[in-house]
């Protein structure tokens, strides 16, 4: 029986891993859970599971729970997290907090020699050679939970690296591929926030409708799969059937396709290399009228653009791309920012930004800082406006 921690249990990863759990309890055990402070969902999420440990925010939301629950150790802070990312019992850890939050934790699992799954797009954007070389130290492995490198990861398994042509990563385009550029100027969060196939959190949600999502996952590709941003297409694919392909040296593709659902991938990296039932729903090729493809407007989105920039040019921009952004889109969730802004902002933090090349995990957190504090400067400038 594999033993599981999950890094984010309350959010929308956390979530469908803790379905895929209970629907296949012969296989897995919930051993840790770490948890912002969502101590309701929590609370549900301890007495349903029963895990050994539970690690929150803060001193603060563990002292509430700890009123609530009894029957399990309760941690907090970076300290906490640090633990159930480590924890000596757990054989697999599901990596799904959202943004630079999830990189420390995820390097603890992987110093701590844990197989990891996925989830977090952040920390190989933010720190991928400092996490490469530890995951080759440490003689252990991802299997990528986003459904785009999950589908890469299933259909170049088993084939050689020297016939790979291309990897396309396929994206829904979000709920504005269809508007024109003029028509996003007057989106809300409310409108960003309505994504037609996935559900999902509200920042991942926004980073889809920019594209950014997109950029930040041919980044991770580039990381994963070890191969270079010019290997690495994207379309976009409104369907969501098709969740990438791969294409061989002979012009032969292989795609992986099933109905948008993150169980799916959930279900597959936890069981890695085996297959196991899980509760999404079967693809009826029979009822799909069409399945279309075209390229991204980057004109239109430019984030996509600047992801590419980020990677070809290494070292501290990838980071500077992840810090800005995060600021941003946070501002624009809180209507500091229209929609148009975002790609300012991260376009000027970029611009204004010295790129160095980080020797340790320091001199990322330290082009974390400053990114963070250069947008948010930024974002300041356009509310005077």
């Amino acid at each position: 029986m594999k033993k599981i921690a999950i890094l984010g249990s309350t959010g929308s990863i956390g979530r469908s891993t803790l379905d895929v759990i209970s629907q296949n309890t012969d296989y897995f055990r919930v051993v840790a859970l770490a948890a912002g402070r969502n101590l309701d969902l929590l609370e549900q999420q301890i007495r349903m599971y029963r895990p050994e440990v539970v690690s929150v925010a803060n001193k603060e939301t563990a002292d509430v729970l700890n009123k609530r629950v009894s029957s399990v150790e309760i941690l907090s802070g970076l300290e906490g997290i640090n633990c159930i990312a480590s924890h000596d019992d757990v054989d697999f850890v599901v990596s799904a907090i959202v943004g630079s939050a999830g990189l420390i934790p995820t390097l603890t699992a992987i110093k701590s020699g844990k197989k990891i799954g996925l989830a977090n797009k952040e920390a190989l954007v933010m720190a991928g050679e400092i996490m490469v070389s530890e995951l080759n130290h440490n003689k252990t492995q991802i299997i990528p939970i986003d459904s785009e490198h999950s589908a890469i990861f299933q259909c170049i398994e088993g084939h050689n690296k020297k016939d790979i042509e291309k990897l396309v990563l396929t994206a829904s385009g979000g709920p504005f591929a269809h508007k024109n550029k003029e028509e996003l100027d007057h989106i809300t969060a409310e409108d960003a926030l309505q994504h037609p196939n996935w559900k999902m959190g509200k920042k991942i949600t926004i980073d889809s409708a920019t594209l950014m999502n997109k950029g930040f996952e041919v980044i991770e590709a580039c990381w994963l799969f070890d191969m270079p941003p010019e290997k690495i297409d994207v379309l976009i694919h409104p369907q969501s059937i098709v969740h990438s392909m791969v294409e061989f040296r002979d012009r032969s593709f292989l795609a992986q396709m099933s109905i948008p659902d993150m169980r799916g991938p959930i279900s597959y990296a936890l069981q890695y290399p085996d297959r196991i039932s899980n509760p999404i729903h079967r693809l009826e090729l029979d009822k799909i009228d069409s399945l279309t493809f075209s390229k991204p407007d980057r004109e239109k989105f430019p984030c996509l653009s600047y992801a590419y920039h980020a990677i070809q040019t290494g070292g501290t921009a990838p980071c500077i791309l992840n810090a800005s952004n995060e600021v941003a889109v946070q501002a624009f969730l809180e209507n500091r920012i229209g929609f148009h802004d975002i790609s300012v902002i991260i376009r000027r933090a970029i611009d204004d930004h010295q790129v160095k090349y980080p020797r340790d995990l320091e001199d990322v957190l330290e082009a974390d800082r400053w990114g963070k504090e250069k947008a948010e400067k930024i974002v300041q400038e356009i509310q005077r406006c």
